[in-house]
């Protein structure tokens, strides 16, 4: 039978989780357990941390960790390369998102596509504008700010940004944004303001971090300058496979 130890089944993990994602910098997974225990597929804990990982929607994750109690494998399974839960289990999960990465997210073309032809009302009047450039920024004082500049038809451009107050949506799947207040004392067309915020939200839906048979529930979110930290609870079904 191929090798049962601890270094063999981390590796098969690592394989199986780079598979997900379109890039990263650095994974590794540790899994803790000894021999004798490893034979009944006892497995003490498993931690990942992973570091420049590009998920879904172009959006890059400075760091992830995730760390997991006393689970159960089928050791026939994990002797030929793929690990496979007995039972689902729960990891606290610990996720940083950086002002850059997020800008980057939102300037890809995914985003930048559902940005332009959009129909706001200015004055009154039905108005058809364009997003030039998005930018995310993380302020400091728990505040996100949004800011871009639109052009109109007639090619006149404008800049326009506010600020909000991001928080954890009652269902814990993603991070609502409250509050909104203008810079400037300028208002927006109301269609472009809603427009921006559920760009910001879909970008930063839980479900965009979530790997192969694994959901997250967010429990705390903490909103520094330059840099968003996400404390969650990953429901795990079953480690990715290659």
């Amino acid at each position: 039978m191929p090798d049962l130890g601890e270094k063999a089944i981390s590796k098969v993990a690592e394989v199986g989780l780079s598979s997900q994602l379109d890039a990263v910098e650095t994974l590794d997974v540790a899994i803790a357990t000894d021999p004798g225990k490893l034979v009944s597929g006892t497995v003490d804990s498993v931690s990942v941390h992973g570091k420049g990982m590009v998920m879904q929607k172009d959006l890059r994750v400075e760091e992830m960790q995730v760390n997991t109690n006393q689970i159960t494998i089928n050791p026939l399974s994990a002797a030929f390369g793929k690990i496979e839960l007995t039972h689902p289990t729960d990891a606290e999960t610990h996720v940083v998102l950086t002002e850059a990465d997020i800008n980057r997210a939102f300037n890809s073309e995914f985003v930048r596509a559902k940005m332009q032809n959009l129909q706001v009302h200015v004055n009154g009047k039905p108005v058809t504008v364009d997003t030039q450039q998005m930018a995310f920024g993380l302020p400091g004082d728990q505040k996100v700010q949004l800011s871009t500049s639109i052009r109109d038809e007639t090619g006149q451009t404008q800049q326009v940004a506010f600020t909000a107050i991001p928080h954890v949506s009652p269902d814990g799947q993603a991070i609502a944004l409250d509050d909104i207040a203008y810079i400037d004392g300028k208002d927006l067309a109301p269609e472009l303001t809603d427009a921006m915020l559920k760009q910001a939200t879909e970008l930063l839906d839980l479900r965009n971090f979530e790997l192969g048979g694994m959901s997250l529930r967010l429990k705390t979110l903490d909103v520094q300058a330059g840099k968003l930290i996400l404390q969650a609870i990953a429901h795990v079904e079953q480690f990715p496979a290659s």
